[in-house]
């Protein structure tokens, strides 16, 4: 039976449904098969540019060299970001993977794009004629098996997460808050992209025997790789910056707190992301019955613990609601249910 649609918008977030909880080992794997794929295709593409010395085969060359230092920049970034809460961060560190991720889309944009302009530039000045295509041809082909291999993981995990969240994929890879799973699929994208740019610019020259497509090949592959780490730099900054939740994830919250024996109306919620699937939730709450002041603060701790034992939530402060604070209402709840919870 099909769940109807209250079930749909709790099942969108970590708060709620305990799939989201499989989230990171998906997301290292995806990483992990990226970095595999990099290597090799890297290694390839950089034999085949001193063979035929394409000007694209080389911007292909430092695009993947470059994937490949994301890749390790984002393993380090969820594994820095792992660590268990200490004294000197009760919250965890979290947001630290948004600081390694940026660091990774800086230097796909100074790398991978940087080169890759520079040498078509360089390679419309002082023109050198390539050679040896076939071999140019055999790598991308390969290349473009291997990407794709990684870029169906990456596709494969971010559909399933925007199945859960009722969303599209692309609207998915740039909202979630796992910024592994972004750079990858961003990457291997542009990468697949990337290839039909450089096999293009290198079959033109072949037939022309001009070296102009493959310059401009090689400054396309630069634009296309400078775009994307502008789109993974500007999303870093807005998590690292600090970002509140998805309305949907807002609400399944709220929900999630009114259906608690203790609280009978909630009057402010906040939930901000402190890492990748991770939330930090802050709020007032007036409590059921009438509790003196010792047993309502017994019973403000007891909701804080057993909102902090969700997975997903990293922080919880919650305080009393003030008598004159209007309540806030889940989108599914009528206000005849929201009266029948208030005081």
């Amino acid at each position: 039976m099909a769940p109807d649609a209250a079930d749909r918008r709790d099942a969108l977030a970590p708060l709620v449904a305990g799939d989201e909880r499989e989230g990171g080992g998906e997301s290292t794997r995806t990483v992990v098969l990226a970095l595999g794929a990099n290597v090799l295709i890297a290694a390839a593409k950089t034999a085949a540019a001193v063979i035929t010395g394409a000007a694209s085969m080389l911007a292909e060359a430092a695009h993947s060299w470059a994937d490949t230092g994301n890749e390790v920049f984002l393993l380090v970034a969820q594994r820095r970001a792992a660590r268990a809460p200490d004294a000197t961060h009760p919250f965890g560190y979290g947001r630290e993977v948004y600081v390694w991720s940026m660091f990774a889309a800086i230097g796909l944009f100074a790398v991978g794009a940087g080169v890759s302009v520079t040498h078509g530039i360089q390679e419309l000045a002082d023109p050198e004629p390539a050679s040896d295509f076939v071999v140019a041809y055999v790598v991308l082909g390969i290349s473009l098996v291997l990407e794709g291999v990684s870029f169906l993981q990456a596709l494969r995990q971010s559909r399933a997460e925007a199945r859960r969240r009722d969303r599209g994929v692309l609207e998915q890879v740039l909202a979630t808050s796992d910024p592994t799973v972004r750079a990858v699929f961003a990457e291997d994208a542009a990468a697949l992209i990337g290839i039909v740019i450089a096999s293009a610019g290198i079959a033109a020259h072949e037939v022309t025997g001009s070296t102009v497509p493959d310059a401009v090949g090689s400054i396309l592959v630069g634009l296309l790789l400078g775009f994307v780490a502008f789109v993974l730099i500007q999303r870093n900054l807005q998590l690292i910056v600090g970002e509140a939740v998805d309305p949907a994830l807002q609400a399944a919250a709220l929900r999630r707190l009114l259906a608690m024996p203790q609280v009978a109306r909630v009057t402010k919620l906040r939930l901000e992301i402190a890492g990748a699937r991770r939330v930090f939730l802050t709020g007032a709450v007036d409590l059921a019955g009438e509790p003196d002041e010792v047993e309502a603060s017994h019973q403000l701790a007891l909701v804080e613990d057993q909102v902090r034992a969700i997975p997903g939530v990293v922080g919880v402060v919650l305080s009393l609601a003030e008598p004159e604070e209007p309540s806030l209402v889940p989108p599914d709840v009528s206000p005849a249910r929201a009266r029948r919870g208030s005081r």
